[in-house]
């Protein structure tokens, strides 16, 4: 895992087309910009957890 340091206003690029930029950040909680193309798929891990799940109990 590659572990980085940002301040608010400061960005990642991932890729070349995806772009995260922290907004806000306080003691408990950082607030993220993502921008991407389209075709790629960004969710919360607890949401992805739980599509992961609907999509093994479909038949």
């Amino acid at each position: 895992m590659l572990i980085l340091s940002r301040r608010a206003g400061e960005t990642l690029i991932i890729n070349d087309n995806v772009k995260i930029t922290v907004v806000n950040a306080t003691d408990s909680q950082v607030s993220l910009g993502i921008e991407a193309p389209k075709e790629v798929r960004v969710h919360r891990e607890e949401v992805y957890q739980r599509i992961q799940v609907e999509k093994n109990n479909e038949p």
